[in-house]
């Protein structure tokens, strides 16, 4: 009677033979436990010895047992990793180093709110400050005031193997020890793991007494890791609440202010029309209800209708579209194919199949283009895929739960973009994180290549790096800005957008960089325009923030207005 819908009964039959077949493949439960147990006796064992050059630990970890006894400890482990100054290093960007391994991790507080608050020393008042400051369930608000929410949790089954178990450790020491101190800023040099070895035949399934072998894992292991190939609606909060939500998703703001001197200027200007391709750089653009006109309107969908990325399909980024708002059309292009149009006009015929599609586990209502185009890029990504729009009495995703946990305003409305109308960096903040990527890369790097990257909307030249961490309003000419919060990054940013191959050091690099968080850049919501003015974004326009303090920065005088003229 508890069901939603008719119980699968076929699954109820298949339950003795999965059981039977399990005990074929392992020799039964007891068997299973033992390996599992092993692995995470082991994993326990070598990530409780892990220390910074200063004896921090690299790790704490949760538990109510010291993994002596498989019959009172699970083959799990709960922990957070720690930086070499003692505090917790965000859930969220431990799962965003693990996913370029190709380790899959859970992170928050796992639907055990009790024991989070037990081993996180949460009081029911931090519980309440919490959600007041706009964490929620399954966000990625992982620090508030610099407390964990919650942890990272990893899990054996029986198929895991003793391989799995180091690749895990291999990924904790790469990410957080390094060979020295000036490879990679804010890191400490690798303390020696010094441990027993396992012999070759070490058993799959073994005897619980046999688990105090340990195997070393060694500098030429390390520094042979393979390289691999993780939503939110966003607002303008209340007066009253914006400065604690600010602090909230800010925890790694730079706290620098603009001093005077040149003027700040827009550089760049990109939209994206399709979700996930290639940028169409422009000069001077018209702004919308959602942002840009016409950015990220459409997405490229699997068979499932699930929205594909270049997590999954780096190709996706030598596709080319381009906006002709003359013809009305946008042109897409692609190498080694026939250029293709689609045009702007919205289908609102009979013929239009809508479809619900997700952005980021958002639902979305959208209508699909037609096979032709559906064809052009099935053949250029080898797999079936279509192309959607997002319908026109769908726009408004402002209701929908964003994983910030923060509020929205009726009155905003996004495209298919994942967190906000738009994304704002800074060519100083660019310039300062590439000295360190070039570093580890022992390589020149063009500081195009890190804007193109980046895929954000509009670039601004500032005098100062990180400043725009401080901003809490902008204005661009007669355009208003809400300063919504960082933008923390993702391995997309580890993906070169003219060739689609992947390099998982420029996320760690921005991991080293800033510290506890990979944030770079910052999310903007438009705000109502009082001017009579065109709404049109245009290359060269000033820039003139207002601080979180609510200080405003002075416009440069009339000797720096010729200067930059």
């Amino acid at each position: 009677r508890f069901e939603d819908g008719t119980v699968s009964f076929l699954d109820i039959i298949a339950l003795k033979h999965g059981f039977d077949v399990l005990e074929k493949l392992t020799g039964g439960m007891e068997k299973i436990k033992q390996h599992t147990f092993a692995l995470a006796h082991y994993t326990y064992t070598v990530l409780s010895a892990l220390k910074y050059a200063n004896g921090a630990p690299v790790v704490r970890i949760y538990s109510d047992t010291d993994f002596s006894n498989p019959d009172v400890q699970g083959p799990i482990i709960n922990f957070n990793v720690l930086d070499d100054n003692g505090e917790v290093i965000g859930f969220s960007q431990v799962d965003k180093m693990a996913s370029l391994y190709n380790i899959h991790v859970r992170t928050g507080c796992f639907c055990n709110t009790g024991a989070c608050q037990m081993h996180l020393n949460i009081s029911n008042g931090d519980i309440q400050r919490n959600l007041q400051a706009g964490h929620v369930c399954g966000d990625d608000i992982d620090l508030v005031d610099g407390r964990p929410t919650g942890s990272v949790r990893i899990s054996f089954g029986y198929m895991s193997s003793f391989e799995d178990a180091q690749t895990f450790l291999k990924f904790i020491i790469a990410t957080r020890l390094s060979e020295s101190d000036t490879e990679i800023p804010f890191q400490s040099s690798v303390t020696k793991l010094m441990t027993e070895s396992v012999p070759d035949d070490h058993p799959s399934f073994n005897n619980a007494d046999k688990l105090s072998l340990i195997p070393c894992i060694s500098d030429r292991e390390l520094g042979n890791n393979s390289s691999a190939t993780k939503t939110t609606v966003s607002w303008q909060p209340p007066e009253a609440e914006a400065e604690s939500i600010r602090a909230a998703v800010s925890e790694t703001a730079v706290p620098t202010c603009r001093r005077g001197g040149k003027p700040i200027t827009v550089t760049n200007i990109y939209l994206y029309p399709i979700k996930s391709c290639s940028a169409f750089e422009v000069t001077e653009w018209p702004v919308g209800i959602q942002g840009l006109l016409y950015d990220r309107n459409w997405m490229v969908v699997n068979q499932n209708g699930v929205c594909m990325t270049q997590k999954q399909e780096p190709r996706l980024c030598l596709v080319n579209p381009s906006i002709d708002l003359k013809k009305k059309v946008m042109v897409i292009q692609a190498e080694g194919m026939d250029p293709i149009s689609v045009s702007l006009e919205e289908n609102t015929g009979k013929e239009a199949v809508i479809c619900e599609s997700k952005v980021c586990s958002h639902r979305v209502k959208t209508y699909d283009c037609g096979e032709r185009i559906a064809d052009w890029f099935s053949l250029f990504l080898g797999r079936p895929c279509r192309l959607i729009r997002q319908s026109s009495d769908m726009k408004n995703r402002s209701n929908q739960k964003n994983t910030k946990g923060l509020a929205s305003a009726t009155n905003i409305s996004l495209s298919l973009v994942n967190e906000a109308q738009y994304l704002l960096i800074n060519v100083a903040s660019i310039l300062q994180l590439k000295e360190y990527i070039s570093a580890r890369l022992e390589e020149p790097l063009e500081i195009e290549e890190l804007i193109r990257r980046f895929r954000a909307n509009i670039v601004i030249s500032a005098p100062e790096s990180f400043e725009e961490e401080e901003w809490a309003e902008i204005s661009i000419g007669a355009l208003q800005f809400q300063v919504v919060g960082p933008c923390s990054r993702c391995q997309i940013i580890c993906i070169d957008q003219q060739s689609g191959e992947r390099n998982k050091e420029f996320l760690q690099s921005l991991s080293a960089a800033r510290g506890r968080k990979t944030n770079f850049g910052i999310y903007l919501m438009n705000q109502t325009s009082r001017s009579s003015f065109p709404d049109i974004l245009s290359v060269g326009s000033q820039v003139l923030p207002v601080l979180k303090e609510n200080t405003e920065i002075q416009p440069p005088t009339s000797s720096e207005e010729k200067y930059s003229g």
